[in-house]
C-alpha cells in the first residue's frame, strides 16, 4: 500500500521573525496528530530553512538516530560531546542520540540554508552517544542505521530514468528536488511516499532528481 502525502500538507513550525521555516511530516511539537506518530522506525521528517546567521540553540535530544541531509548552504553543528562540524550539501550526517546528548544547529554561512533531518526511533534505548559524517556520499551507496534496522538510499536520477524502490515492510520515499512518478502519482519536491510491504515499486523521474529512500525492516 502506497500513501502519499504531500509538501503542502506538513505541518508548519519554526520561527520566521528568528529567520527559522520549518515544515513537520509527522506529529511533532504543538501539532500533535495520533494518527501520525511514524512509519516504520522514521519519527520525524523535518525540513528546515535557516536565514543567515539563524539556527536552533542547544538542545537536548535522547534515544533518537538523527540523520541529516542538507540540500543547499552549510549547516554548523556542534554537540556536547565535542563534535564540531559543517555539513555541506551531498554529505550525511548522523547523530545517535542514545542516552543524552545536547547540540546546536545553526546557518553560520552567507547564504540561505535548506535542509532535511529525519529521525528514527532505536530498537533499544540508552547507550552512549555516537556521531558519524559521510563526505559526499555517492549514488546509490546504502548508509546502515543498524539501531534502527533502517538503511538510506540517496538516488541522483537524470530525467527519465527509473530506479527500484527498495522491497521492505517499510519504505520512506522523500523527494528531495525534481519531480518523480511512483506507483501512479507524480511527487515534487517535499512530497514523500509511505509504501507498506513494498514489492516491485520502481520510481521513474519526470526530471532531474534527488531522492532519499529509507528501507526499513
Amino acid at each position: 500500500m502506497t500513501d502519499v502525502r504531500r509538501a503542502d500538507e506538513r505541518y508548519p513550525g519554526g520561527d520566521e521573525a528568528a529567520g527559522i521555516s520549518s515544515r513537520h511530516a509527522f506529529s511533532f511539537g504543538p501539532h500533535y496528530d495520533p494518527g501520525n506518530l511514524r512509519f516504520g522506525a522514521v519519527i520525524a521528517c523535518n525540513e528546515e530553512r535557516l536565514a543567515p546567521g539563524a539556527g536552533f540553540d542547544e538542545h537536548p535530544h535522547s534515544h533518537t538516530e538523527i540523520v541529516t541531509w542538507v540540500v543547499e548552504g552549510e549547516l554548523t553543528h556542534r554537540d556536547s560531546a565535542g563534535h564540531e562540524t559543517v555539513v555541506r550539501a551531498g554529505d550525511v550526517q548522523r547523530l545517535s542520540s542514545a542516552g543524552g546528548v545536547r547540540h546546536v544547529e545553526r546557518n553560520d554561512g552567507a547564504a540561505p540554508l535548506t535542509f532535511v533531518q529525519m529521525w528514527l526511533a532505536p530498537r533499544e534505548p540508552g547507550g552512549d552517544p555516537a556521531y558519524e559524517i559521510v563526505r559526499g556520499i555517492a549514488d546509490s551507496t546504502p548508509y546502515a542505521v543498524p539501531e534502527a534496522r533502517a538503511m538510506l538510499h540517496v538516488r541522483r536520477l537524470t530525467a527519465g530514468e527509473r530506479t527500484a524502490v527498495p522491497d521492505g515492510a517499510y519504505v520512506y520515499v522523500h523527494v528531495v528536488r525534481g519531480e518523480v512518478t511512483l506507483g501512479g502519482e507524480t511527487l515534487g519536491p517535499g512530497d514523500a511516499a509511505r509504501i507498506a510491504d513494498a514489492e516491485g515499486v520502481d520510481a521513474v523521474a519526470v526530471t532531474a532528481a534527488e531522492l532519499l529512500v529509507w528501507e526499513m525492516a
